[in-house]
């Protein structure tokens, strides 16, 4: 029978339907002001709720709300006003150690956050927030491993008794050992060439010496550069996630600059603490008794059993960067400890140092990268506030080596606290590189609320206009057009909230106006074509067939090439141009089904089945009176 869908197809519609509508209606519910205090060593508890509530009383800002856990601790405001203002207060009442950021909590009814239904994530120009640039130094990531393979050439030569007349840094891609020699630069060579693949051997003479260039290859360099990228990016990420900033974004921009926004954060010095705050590992030997003084460094070590000063060798064994994964347990007598793992050449060199060095004791640094605002005067005389990062050592362990190490080590003699913290220290904020910001902005929340508000606005005026028209130029027709675009766009915000959450950006508004309107062109073409077939004097119900079938390969034309423009400016474009464009493919999908499958389901209900003799799309007179 024409027009008439089986009972199981207008289920499924039914089903897509009431799901959409499900996991839009999140977006009705605003959002909370909040502020979320966090504490990096420690775990929040009811002392630190009492001295919050009690400085956010004297403050005279009003609260509601408050969600504590181990973690963190979260406040809810009535205004922007008041989330501002109790920030300051908290923050003045609190040690550096704990972390006030503003946050944006859900008030979303529990039963929808259980099936994964909430509110699609907004970006910086729509909820404020901070926005960073940030460097990384490849130079420093380059040197670095020429800094590692330095002190492994050493440690082979030393161990396979081959003299030399001294190793040195040229660039910080290539290094040069230097023999008296030619027998001795020949052994070392064949010694060195297995240990580092990916190193090009050179031999050359000067000044009397027998000299061994060790450089690094630009294919080598070029995967240093795109393994420190990575590595820093997925660094920042989780170190934003753990420290609570809600839905940041931390993009690759080029060869060697990260995007970061924070949502939310309205304090740039704040949110500078919380992306330097980063940490990496150093494996070290302790210095031997007589040592000169310029070959170690003194470090306090605090056990269990007591502080001791301990002497670290400077020459570093093994680099952060080389740790694979790190998590914190219990041994066989339920002691905390930390597992870690190391790849393959960070396994080697740890085995090689630790096999000739049983006895002995090996010290790890925690080394973090701070920041602190230091007051500096400008050309004027005026106070300027600055940032100024710094390194901050600290030996956590100082442990005696019982045999040689391979891949998988564990460190002993730590709190429980400190296990899980070390571990997610290491886990979370082993940076490859140094960065420094060489941009940063704040939107304001007030800012953004506007944008929202146009954006939001943009989209009824539009949406209300093209409903006007198709509902006064189509007729009935018109009107199944319209419940087919209102449910596109309930679509549209069902599938970036929950399915594929996304965010939703000033230009992927855009997005969504422009999807407004090439959701209807779909039904302008199948309504065209239905009147097309009304004048030629055919029957309402083949019309309508026919009008839906033959305008098909056209629409699907179309979207087709509109969605591969779309998904080649999602591939090559930055934060914007991507905003713009995932509303447009998502726009794309959701028209296809809303404005074919949608709309002919409303009109197999409306006409389907049934003896017509007339359509009110407008335009059309009766087919009998066509002909006459």
């Amino acid at each position: 029978m024409l027009n008439k869908y089986p009972a199981w197809k207008n289920i499924l519609i039914l089903i897509v339907v009431i799901l959409g509508f499900l996991y839009s209606v999140p977006n009705m519910y605003p959002n909370d002001e909040a502020i979320q205090i966090t504490n990096e060593s420690l775990s929040i508890n009811e002392s630190d709720l009492e001295v919050v509530t009690t400085a956010l009383e004297a403050a005279q800002v009003e609260f509601f709300g408050e969600e504590l856990s181990e973690e963190s601790l979260l406040l809810r405001f009535d205004s922007v006003e008041d989330q501002l203002r109790a920030k300051t207060a908290v923050e003045q009442a609190l040690t550096e150690n704990y972390i006030v950021a503003l946050n944006l909590a859900p008030t979303t009814p529990s039963w929808m956050q259980a099936i994964g239904a909430g509110r699609m994530n907004l970006g910086l120009d729509l909820q404020g927030g901070v926005h960073f640039l940030m460097e990384v130094d490849m130079d420093a990531a380059i040197e670095r491993r020429m800094q590692d393979n330095l002190g492994n050439v050493r440690t082979i030569l030393r161990e396979e008794r081959i003299r030399t007349r001294g190793t040195s840094l040229l660039s910080n891609s290539q290094l040069e050992v230097r023999f008296a020699s030619q027998e001795d630069r020949s052994q070392a060579r064949s010694e060195l060439i297995d240990n580092f693949p990916e190193i090009q051997f050179q031999n050359r003479e000067a000044e009397g010496m027998f000299i061994l260039d060790m450089i690094l290859t630009a294919d080598v360099i070029l995967q240093i550069q795109r393994d420190t990228i990575q590595a820093n990016r997925t660094t920042l990420l989780n170190r934003v996630d753990a420290l609570g900033v809600s839905e940041p974004t931390v993009q690759q921009q080029g060869v060697d600059r990260i995007v970061v926004e924070l949502p939310g954060v309205q304090d740039p010095a704040q949110a500078i603490r919380i992306l330097q705050r980063i940490a990496t590992l150093e494996f070290h030997l302790e210095a031997s008794i007589g040592s000169s003084r310029t070959s170690y460094e003194t470090f306090e070590y605090v056990s269990p059993q007591g502080s001791q000063m301990v002497d670290v060798n400077n020459d570093v064994i093994l680099q952060g960067d080389r740790i694979s994964n790190v998590r914190s347990s219990l041994d066989q007598n339920g002691l905390p400890q930390v597992q870690i793992s190391l790849d393959a050449q960070g396994g080697n060199q740890l085995n090689r140092v630790t096999r000739d060095n049983v006895g002995n004791l090996m010290d790890i640094l925690l080394i973090e990268t701070k920041s602190r605002n230091v007051v500096t005067l400008d050309e004027n005389g005026a106070d300027v506030d600055e940032v100024e990062f710094y390194e901050e050592k600290r030996l956590i362990s100082h442990a005696r080596i019982n045999s040689a190490l391979g891949r998988q080590f564990v460190i002993t003699g730590l709190t429980s606290r400190e296990a899980n913290d070390l571990s997610l220290l290491i886990s979370s904020g082993s940076l490859a590189a140094p960065m420094t910001i060489v941009e940063q902005s704040v939107i304001g929340p007030t800012m953004g609320r506007e944008n929202l508000d146009q954006g939001i606005r943009g989209v009824q005026v539009a949406a209300a206009l093209v409903l006007l028209f198709m509902l006064f130029y189509y007729r009935v027709f018109g009107l199944a057009a319209n419940a087919a675009l209102i449910m596109n766009i309930l679509l549209i915000f069902a599938i970036m909230s929950s399915i594929i959450p996304a965010t939703l950006t000033l230009p992927g508004i855009v997005g969504i106006v422009l999807t407004v309107g090439m959701a209807v062109d779909a039904n302008v073409l199948i309504f065209t074509r239905i009147r097309e077939e009304l004048r030629a004097g055919v029957p309402p119900q083949q019309a309508i067939d026919a009008g839906y079938n033959r305008a098909f390969t056209t629409i699907l034309d179309a979207n087709i090439t509109t969605f591969l423009v779309a998904a080649v400016l999602f591939t090559i474009g930055t934060g914007p141009v991507k905003g713009f464009a995932v509303t447009l493919m998502i726009g794309i999908i959701t028209s296809m089904f809303t404005a074919i499958v949608g709309t002919r389901a409303l009109v197999n209900l409306m006409y389907g089945g049934r003896n017509v003799r007339t359509l009110s799309i407008g335009g059309i007179r009766p087919a009998k009176e066509a002909k006459a």
